[in-house]
C-alpha cells in the first residue's frame, strides 16, 4: 500500500507547541489517534501506525506536553497538570485530524484509555479502542509488584524528584522522564483504588467522564501487573454513558508467553492490533 509519512506541529488548546507524525495512505477508510502510555514517546507505538495503513487506516502519533518531542529543553521549573494530556493535548490532536474529514477513531495505551474521558470534544470521534487502562492502585496489582511500586513511590522516586527538578524516569529505566506535578498528582490519585474519583477534590471527574457516550472497548492482559483486568473494572465503570466492552487478554491466547504492561504495542501483539482495525472497520460501515 502506498502511505506516505509527515511530521505535524500543532497546539494545544492552550496554545503549547506539540510535534506528531501523521502517517497516510492512499485510500483510507478511516483514521487513528494514537493516545500514549504515561512517559512512553510516540515512536515506541510506530510498528502499529505502519500496521493501520496496511489495513487502510491513516494515523496521528503525537508526544504529550513535556515528552519527546514536545517537551522543553529542560523539565525542571516546568509546569504542567497531568490531565492536560487528555483535555488539551489529546482534544487538540483529535481537531487537527477532524481537517482530514475522516471517520475518527481513538486507539489508546494506558493513560490513553484515562484520556479519552477528559476530552471536551469526544463528540468528533466515532469510538475508542485501549489497551491497559486502570485505575493505577497498587492494591490491584500482584503482590511482588505491589511491594516494587509502593518502594518506588515512597523512597525512589521522592529522592530523584527532590534531586532533578522532577520524575527523572529515564534514570530508571522506566521511559521517559517526568514533569514534577505528573509525578506528584499519579502519585496521589494512585493512593485510591478508583483513582481520581476517589479524590474529594475531584468529585467533579464523575461527571466528565459521564458524558463519554461513544462505543469503547478497554482490553487488558491478565497478566499486566500495573492494569490487571479488576483494576481497569475499578476505573472503567465511571464511564457510565459509554458503550463499554471489557476484554481480558490471556498471552497464549495470542501465542505468546506474556505480555504484561507495554506488550500491547510490540511487534508479537500484531494479533491484538489486528483486532482494532476490526472493530473500526465495523464501525464504520455504520455510519
Amino acid at each position: 500500500m502506498n502511505c506516505s509519512i509527515a511530521n505535524v506541529q500543532f497546539k494545544a488548546q492552550d496554545d503549547y507547541p506539540l510535534r506528531g507524525m501523521y502517517y497516510a495512505c492512499k485510500k483510507p477508510k478511516a483514521q487513528i489517534v494514537l493516545a500514549s502510555a504515561t512517559g512512553v514517546p510516540q515512536g515506541f507505538y510506530q510498528r502499529y501506525a505502519f500496521a493501520a495503513n496496511a489495513s487502510g487506516f491513516n494515523v496521528l502519533t503525537f508526544d504529550y506536553r513535556g515528552i519527546g518531542q514536545s517537551k522543553p529543553r529542560s523539565l525542571k521549573g516546568f509546569e504542567m497538570d497531568y490531565l492536560d494530556w487528555g483535555r488539551m493535548d489529546l482534544a487538540a490532536a483529535i481537531n487537527t485530524s477532524y481537517e482530514y474529514h475522516l471517520p475518527m477513531f481513538v486507539v489508546g495505551h494506558s493513560y490513553g484509555g484515562h484520556a479519552v474521558g477528559l476530552l471536551p470534544n469526544h463528540h468528533l470521534i466515532q469510538g475508542a479502542y485501549v489497551f491497559g487502562a486502570g485505575a493505577g492502585w497498587s492494591g490491584w496489582m500482584p503482590v511482588l509488584e505491589r511491594a516494587k511500586v509502593e518502594f518506588m513511590w515512597r523512597v525512589i522516586a521522592p529522592v530523584i524528584v527532590k534531586q532533578h527538578g522532577y520524575l527523572a524516569w529515564n534514570k530508571l529505566g522506566m521511559g521517559e522522564d517526568l514533569p514534577k506535578n505528573v509525578y506528584r498528582q499519579w502519585k496521589h490519585w494512585c493512593k485510591n483504588p478508583h483513582y481520581f474519583f476517589d479524590d474529594a477534590s475531584m468529585q467533579h471527574m464523575h461527571e466528565v467522564y459521564a458524558r463519554f457516550d461513544k462505543p469503547l472497548v478497554a482490553a487488558n492482559a491478565t497478566d499486566d501487573k500495573w492494569a490487571m483486568p479488576r483494576s481497569r473494572d475499578a476505573f472503567f465503570k465511571f464511564y457510565t454513558n459509554a458503550d463499554l466492552r471489557v476484554l481480558d487478554i490471556n498471552p497464549q491466547s495470542i501465542g505468546v508467553k506474556r505480555i504484561d504492561h507495554m506488550g500491547y504495542f510490540k511487534r508479537f501483539a500484531q494479533p491484538l492490533w489486528q483486532n482494532t482495525f476490526e472493530w473500526i472497520e465495523t464501525l464504520v460501515k455504520k455510519i
